[in-house]
């Protein structure tokens, strides 16, 4: 194996793939080595010494000097190390120099691989850690091409892949073409680094922002939850630590510039910008924005709120296939049911209405219950005694008869629901042997029909004679 130029080669290659001059110079060495103990012998040991300054490579074959030589791969004799050092004495370790040259065609072809594979493999860890730190981040790159769906995305060092799921709806690239994209992953694979990445992720919507707010680049905004029907709408709840600072206007920016530009980025994704707030109840409110809240009922242990709304503004509450409503219990975190006024008032009523059938409940005791979420005498069947008890400031005993109460009105309403159903089953039977009647007498009356037109066919054949 001749090394020659074996400096340039080293720069070059660190320059243009990246990796670190020293993982270079090791992996020479490396290589140098497995050559030498092809050539030599399994046992050698081989020392490399290469000079960063000149380039120069040398090879040292280190063997202990022995009375007899029992490993020629790693011992000699006295006499023959006298020849290398006159002052050598028994139990010393010689460094014989050795010319690379010696080693072969074979030995040679054996360190060119042994030097390509571990500049592949340095190769995809410089990679590796080139685009670790991006994950999270938003990186441009070039369509390259196109694979079952997925987008392959020349980012220079390496490529990465965007597929389909992760692609917004109805946008199309062809090659050439530059694309801005979110790192999802960044995955440490045997064939090398896969680079994936998002375009429908809603972190991609924050990180545009960042972009493009220097108040949310700097941490003045934060933005504290983002959510996205890709392509079609998203939300956003902003805050701001500067109480001279409106996070809402600053991510709109003047006229609107700031946010279009983004909308402009995700082919006229909606954008709705909401004020976070602590105050949870609040908060729902700003999400559903721009519909007008008229009450909210929030149920802290299930994590869910009843959201009341002018009757005009249900529709707009809900969204187009529930997409505000569904955007807002993903930016809130809570599970969020939208009612109009008109027909809150009615299950209000209805509820009211089916506490009161109990004897000892009045207009008054149905509002606690109410409130308290028994909406009918069902639920108070379902109730404990003691949590009515309290609740209505009454014994446990009176609290359980009004359980028992419940119970004999569910089984007085299953009684006359099976009575109904009784009396209709008649009913039904004597309409379904009328139609079957009346079906025998169309066919009678067919019949007829038939004998009325042989004759006239008679007269007819009579009339021709």
């Amino acid at each position: 194996m001749v090394i020659t130029d074996i400096k340039r080669v080293i720069d070059q290659v660190s320059r243009e793939k990246g990796i670190d001059a020293e993982i270079l110079i090791h992996t020479l060495k490396e290589a140098i080595v497995s050559a030498a103990r092809k050539k030599i012998g399994p046992r050698a040991d081989i020392e490399v010494h290469y000079d960063e300054k000149s380039g120069d490579v040398e090879v040292f074959h280190f063997k202990e000097v022995v009375e007899e030589v029992e490993y020629s791969d790693s011992e000699l004799t006295l006499e023959d190390g006298l020849e290398f050092d006159p002052e050598c004495e028994i139990g010393d370790s010689l460094g014989i120099r050795i010319d690379t040259e010696e080693f072969g065609r074979i030995a040679a072809q054996s360190a060119k691989q042994v030097i390509i594979q571990k500049m592949r493999e340095a190769e995809r860890n410089a990679v590796y850690e080139n685009f670790i730190h991006k994950k999270g981040k938003i990186i441009n790159g070039i369509v390259q091409r196109f694979d079952r769906g997925a987008i392959i995305i020349n980012l220079g060092q390496a490529e990465a892949v965007l597929r389909p799921r992760e692609q917004m709806p109805k946008e199309s690239y062809k090659r050439g073409d530059r694309i801005r994209a979110f790192v999802l992953d960044v995955l440490e694979e045997s064939k090398g680094a896969q680079i994936i990445l998002s375009r429908t992720h809603p972190e991609f919507l924050v990180e545009l922002f960042k972009t493009e707010v220097p108040e949310v680049a700097e941490g003045i905004v934060s933005i504290r939850a983002a959510a996205r029907v890709p392509g079609v709408r998203a939300k956003i709840a902003v805050s701001s630590i500067d109480s001279d600072v409106d996070p809402v206007g600053a991510c709109v920016g003047v006229k609107g510039n700031r946010v279009q530009n983004i909308v402009q980025e995700l082919r006229g994704e909606k954008i709705d910008i909401v004020q976070w707030s602590p105050d949870v109840a609040r908060f729902v409110c700003n999400a559903l924005s721009p519909a007008e809240i008229a009450r909210v009922i929030i149920d802290e242990e299930n994590q869910s709120m009843e959201v009341i709304v002018n009757d005009e503004y249900l529709s707009i509450a809900i969204g187009k296939g529930g997409q505000n409503v569904s955007l807002a219990c993903e930016i809130t975190g809570w599970h969020l049911e939208v009612t109009s006024e008109e027909e809150y008032s009615r299950e209000v009523k209805e509820g009211y209405d089916s506490l009161m059938k109990l004897s000892t409940v009045d207009l008054s005791a149905a509002e606690i219950l109410f409130k308290a979420g028994y909406s009918s005498f069902l639920d108070i069947m379902d109730a404990m005694p003691e949590d009515l008890a309290a609740f209505l400031n009454i014994s446990v005993e009176n609290a359980q008869a009004m359980i028992d109460e419940g119970g004999r009105l569910m089984a007085g309403e299953r009684q006359s629901a099976r009575e109904a159903l009784l009396q209709a089953a008649p009913a039904q039977d004597s309409a379904t042997d009328m139609d079957d009647n009346a079906g025998d007498g169309n066919m009678f009356a067919d019949a007829e029909d038939g004998q009325d037109n042989e004759e006239k066919d008679g007269q007819v054949e009579k009339s021709g004679e």
